[in-house]
């Protein structure tokens, strides 16, 4: 037990002296490399301090450098500029010497002005004076003052001017009245004559070709009701008859065959034809036909020189190009109207310009969007004036049927142009208008009823078709708004055969699944 004892002891002292040497060791190890640390970390500050400066005099030398240069510069542009200074201050000096010198001759040249002036003035009281001695002699001599004199001269003169002036005005009277009828039409030959147009006939149907027979069954629809969606949304008869290779779409509004057209166009190329389709190209066509009517104002405006023209005016401008006077297409007539003015007012004298302006604008009351009850003229003149038109033209549009009283030089040129546009042989055909006007006035006479939403007179004006608000009129008001209409139209209005109201009253429910 003791020797066990003293051998432990043993092994723990000789285990604290072996780490007691070993801490020894190990500090004296470390206090080497630490001073051996320390001097490399001297030595490397010391080369970093030495690089450091080298590099701050490098950067000073340069910046030192880069300062004389710009000195210097600086230097050279103050000796130019006191070059400049010194050759301008010479100069001005020799310019201040010449100025001088100038001043002086002005000076000797005014004293010399003032004497010769002195000597005149002189001279002038002694002339003078020697007149009114004359005057006094003669006076004397004459027994007849200078006064009563030249009063009864003068009368004289007057007496002499007024006579020769009565016989110049008659010779130039006599000279105007033999010669202002052949002006007059040399004037008119010349305008018609630099204004060439080709004879323009408006027709009521429009014939849409086909690539084959199937199509006309795929329009016609089951039951028939593609072509009466397609009639019921653009008013428009469409024919689908024995013709080969071809479909006639009736109707005596040339917008309405228009979109009826290109409608039926979209459909055929697309290959989907059904209600839904037809409805949603109709309304797409609709707002591609009023965008083409804007671009046709706005080109027409454009080719004739007409500029600041307002917006709306525009829009009806290209609206005439489906319209039609006496069966003459309305935008040819308005713009040979326009061309023929600019003529004759510049072989007048006047304005080439406005009267170009009031003759393009003199039948925007044929376009209107809803019918009026006035006259066109009036109609036209009353619209230019609220989109702030000019008032020269405004009068030549109110006054081209004596509706107005003519105020300016450009309305009897506007009246007598568009008598010589209207004149011509083969323009107009006085059939075509009136049968226009009988359809229109169908369709005018339905929509005043109340309930009524659209109206078409198709089938050349022998059915008139009635779409009324299914919220609105019941079925039985439609039966009675049916025979209104066909007793109204017999006794208000004269017309060839027989005329079919329909009356169309629909209930659509609309949902979306999503």
């Amino acid at each position: 037990m003791t020797a066990t004892i003293f051998i432990i002891s043993g092994s723990i002292v000789g285990i604290g002296l072996g780490i007691l040497i070993s801490y020894f060791i190990l500090k004296q190890t470390l206090t080497k490399r630490s001073i051996i640390l320390l001097k490399k970390a001297e030595e490397d500050a010391e080369i970093f301090k030495k690089e450091k400066i080298l590099q701050a005099k490098e950067k000073f030398l340069q910046l030192k450098g880069e300062h004389e240069k710009a000195v210097s510069e600086k230097n050279q542009q103050i000796l130019a500029t006191e070059n400049r200074i010194k050759q301008k201050e010479g100069t001005l000096n020799m310019k201040l010497e010449e100025t001088n010198r100038r001043m002086n001759e002005t000076t000797k040249q005014k004293d010399m002005l003032n004497k010769q002036l002195s000597i005149l003035s002189q001279k002038k009281e002694e002339l003078d004076k020697q007149t009114l001695i004359q005057k006094e002699k003669l006076e004397t001599i004459a027994e007849y003052s200078q006064q009563q004199a030249k009063e009864e001269l003068v009368q004289l003169m007057q007496e002499e001017a007024r006579a020769e002036a009565m016989v110049l005005v008659k010779d130039i009277i006599e000279e105007a009245k033999e010669t202002a009828n052949i002006e007059a039409k040399k004037i008119v030959i010349k305008s018609i004559q630099r204004t060439g147009v080709e004879a323009s006939v408006e027709n009521a149907v429009s014939v849409f070709n086909i690539e084959n027979e199937e199509i006309k069954g795929r329009i016609i629809g089951r039951e028939g009701r593609n072509i009466r969606t397609i009639e019921n949304l653009t008013g428009v008869d469409v024919i689908i008859d024995d013709t080969p290779d071809a479909i006639v779409l009736s109707s005596f509004d040339p917008v309405r065959r228009e979109i009826a057209r290109l409608s039926l166009q979209k459909l055929v190329t697309d290959g989907r034809i059904h209600p839904a389709r037809i409805e949603e190209v109709v309304a797409k066509t609709k707002k591609q036909i009023e965008q083409e009517i804007a671009e046709i104002g706005k080109r027409t405006c454009i080719d004739l020189g007409i500029h600041n023209l307002h917006h709306e005016l525009m829009r009806m401008v290209g609206k005439m190009r489906y319209r039609s006077s006496y069966g003459q297409n309305l935008l040819q007539h308005s713009k040979e109207v326009a061309n023929l003015c600019a003529i004759m007012a510049a072989e007048l004298g006047l304005n080439p310009k406005l009267a170009k302006r009031a003759g393009l604008l003199h039948d925007i009351g044929k376009v209107p969007d809803t019918e009026p009850e006035l006259p066109h003229a009036i109609f036209g003149a009353q619209l230019a004036e609220q989109l702030k038109e000019r008032p020269e033209v405004v009068n030549a549009i109110g006054s081209h049927h004596d509706e107005m009283e003519m105020n300016s030089l450009i309305s009897p040129i506007v009246q007598v142009c568009d008598a010589i546009s209207g004149a011509r042989p083969g323009a107009r055909r006085e059939v075509v208008e009136a049968y226009t006007k009988r359809l229109n006035d169908l369709e005018t006479l339905a929509l005043t009823y109340p309930g009524v939403m659209k109206t078409f007179a198709i089938q050349a004006g022998r059915e008139l078709r009635v779409i009324v608000g299914a919220d609105k009129v019941t079925d039985a008001q439609a039966e009675q708004l049916s025979f209104d209409l066909s007793k109204k139209i017999q006794n208000e209005m004269t017309y060839p055969g027989q005329i079919k109201i329909t009356v169309i009253r629909e209930t659509r429910s609309v949902n979306f699944a999503r």
